[in-house]
């Protein structure tokens, strides 16, 4: 059996691809760069002990080829890419920066981007031609209505810098020519576990928590909603399409087991997006529940404000993002995964 080889495994959900592609029998190789602290080996290691103790059992280890998305041939030596030519047939690319405001560093454009770039010139010369790529539903930036999953670039305004290189990360490996098939996964927004809440990303859904959190010694947090969140233009009647990451490597490890399903796209979306005020309404009580500190004594108007802006500021940058989001047609994504519909996010 040939290896599939996984790049993003230590990230949200690269780390449960990880995991529910060994449990399914595949075989797996994973691109990893080192930390400062760890050696790419390291850093697997703790991924997968700490599957082992939720499981409580042992699990199979995957072959760790140290490399970097950023470097000239991703870093691979030319015996680890002789390797990957004697042993993978496909790829999974799930790696990306999740940045939505560019950096000095040129991210997100530079993973993203630059780095798909690189990671077909190796697929290329390693002779991999099936290609699995975990894009975004939000390539639809600030289109409304039906978005379906054969739709990419109808000219529609992009809301962030993320949406910008996620779009043309997906128009460039769409333009490969060698490939013999790609099957592109475009997930909605990603929270954490569905059963036990584990996450270790903490964008875009997580950031008002956050914030919220931040400022519970000075504003209650049920004063938020109508200050904070009116400020960003919401009422509280906007769905947010909410996945919960077991489900999308369920969905997307099932879809890339069986071959019928492959050079499709597909919307892992939810049919039953969640409303802001729900999603207030829980980091109300989530604050009030876990967080000791309470508010010293009422703030007057003028530093009610000071806060207000200080939230607006910090939440500007995912101001796109906090809408009303569009329908994601998932047609294709219903008709592969039957038995495996998308769990509602209820409170």
């Amino acid at each position: 059996m040939a290896y599939v080889l996984l790049t993003g495994s230590t990230g949200l959900v690269g780390r449960h691809l990880l995991r529910d592609l060994l449990s399914s029998g595949h075989r797996v190789a994973v691109l990893a760069r080192s930390s400062k602290l760890q050696s790419a080996r390291e850093r697997i290691e703790v991924i997968m002990s700490h599957w082992e103790r939720e499981a409580g059992r042992a699990l199979c280890r995957p072959v760790v080829l140290e490399g970097d998305l950023l470097a000239e041939n991703l870093g691979l030596d030319a015996s680890t890419r002789q390797w990957i030519a004697d042993n993978c047939d496909a790829i999974l690319h799930n790696a990306a920066s999740m940045t939505f405001r560019a950096d000095e560093q040129g991210e997100p454009f530079r993973t993203n981007v630059d780095g798909m770039q690189r990671v077909l010139e190796m697929c290329r010369e390693t002779g991999i031609r099936q290609f699995h790529h975990v894009s975004t539903a939000y390539l639809c930036g600030l289109r409304e209505g039906l978005i379906l999953e054969s739709e990419l670039d109808e000219g529609q305004q992009l809301g962030n810098v993320y949406e910008q290189s996620k779009l043309a990360a997906e128009k460039l490996v769409r333009a490969a020519d060698f490939l013999d098939q790609l099957t592109v996964y475009r997930p909605g927004s990603v929270i954490g576990d569905s059963q036990t809440g584990y996450c270790t990303s903490l964008h875009g859904f997580y950031l008002p928590l956050q914030l919220a959190y931040a400022v519970a010694n000075l504003v209650p947090p049920e004063f938020m909603n109508e200050r904070f969140s009116a400020r960003l233009g919401l009422t509280g009647n906007e769905g947010k399409n909410l996945v919960p990451v077991d489900w999308l490597s369920a969905a997307i490890v099932r879809l890339f087991g069986n071959p019928a399903h492959h050079g499709q796209t597909y919307h892992l979306a939810s049919p039953q997006p969640v409303s802001v005020k729900l999603i207030q309404e829980v980091i109300q009580e989530a604050i009030h529940t876990y967080c000791d500190r309470k508010p010293d004594k009422p703030l007057n108007d003028e530093e009610l404000a000071g806060v207000e802006e200080l939230f607006y500021e910090h939440m500007l940058i995912y101001q796109s993002h906090w809408r009303n989001d569009p329908t994601f047609d998932v047609t294709n994504t219903q008709r592969a995964l039957p038995d495996l519909p998308c769990p509602e996010m209820d409170r």
